[in-house]
């Protein structure tokens, strides 16, 4: 069954993938939760990306998987939310683009480099003008909102919602949010928080949170529940032995897992 043959009522998001750039397992790598996924492919972590459906097609955020061809089927696909143009959100565009007879909006922050020749050469692409922060938009019946995100390329998080009732938040890369954000996301009262949380407590390098920064977050915007997506091998590995310190509300994401909203 293909992702579009997924129907849910309400809003409804898979996680396509749950890893940071390298995924887990980490080549070449041997510890635990390298080992671990090498050895049963349910925890393996491909790059982060997601796919959300309301009462139309498929809405793709991001595109750093490179069997976006097989996971939608030509005509399937009309619009794609990239967070930013990190190669491990982005790079899958560089074959999808190739496609014939077809036109796939492509939507994202203002970035005037994209990544590699994307803009030179889009091919079916239709790469719309740059978002602007804060201001929804209708995309496959899911109202969509941008909110600025803290990595050292521009990126975008997305505020999600299907009627008054049926909203998820989805931030991917960052590293906190600014006050106005945050308050903005707390305001919306989403029923579920999608956040970035790459490495354990303690050991964040700036441009992604750690376990601490994600929690925080999560308290501040207080949705009904969270999960954790862009995990590195080393959280997992900090996962094995403290994964019982993470709240009732708080879960780890996996690629595959479906989240209703």
């Amino acid at each position: 069954m293909s992702v579009d043959d997924r129907r849910n009522d309400g809003l409804s998001m898979t996680l396509l993938g749950t890893g940071d750039s390298p995924g887990v397992p980490v080549y070449g790598c041997a510890c635990p939760a390298c080992q671990r996924a090498r050895a049963c492919d349910a925890r393996v972590r491909r790059h982060a990306s997601a796919v959300v459906r309301a009462d139309h097609g498929p809405l793709l955020i991001d595109a750093g998987l490179w069997d976006l061809r097989q996971r939608f089927p030509a005509g399937s696909l009309q619009h794609i939310l990239l967070t930013h143009y990190h190669a491990d959100h982005a790079q899958g565009l560089l074959e999808l683009r190739w496609g014939q007879g077809l036109r796939i909006q492509v939507h994202g922050p203002a970035d005037a480099q994209g990544l590699a020749d994307l803009y030179r050469h889009p091919g079916v692409l239709d790469f719309q003008p740059a978002q602007t922060p804060f201001t929804p938009a209708i995309l496959e019946g899911i109202e969509v909102t941008p909110v600025p995100l803290r990595h050292s390329k521009p990126s975008h998080g997305y505020l999600l919602r299907a009627g008054t009732d049926s909203s998820i938040v989805y931030l991917t890369d960052t590293c906190g949010l600014d006050d106005y954000a945050t308050a903005f996301l707390a305001d919306a009262k989403p029923a579920v928080l999608v956040v970035d949380c790459s490495h354990p407590p303690g050991e964040s390098r700036g441009n992604h949170n750690d376990v601490d920064q994600a929690l925080m977050l999560a308290e501040r915007i207080a949705p009904g529940r969270t999960v954790l997506t862009h995990v590195g091998h080393a959280l997992d590995c900090w996962l094995l032995d403290y994964a019982e310190r993470l709240p009732r509300s708080v879960s780890v994401g996996r690629d595959g897992e479906i989240i209703q909203a």
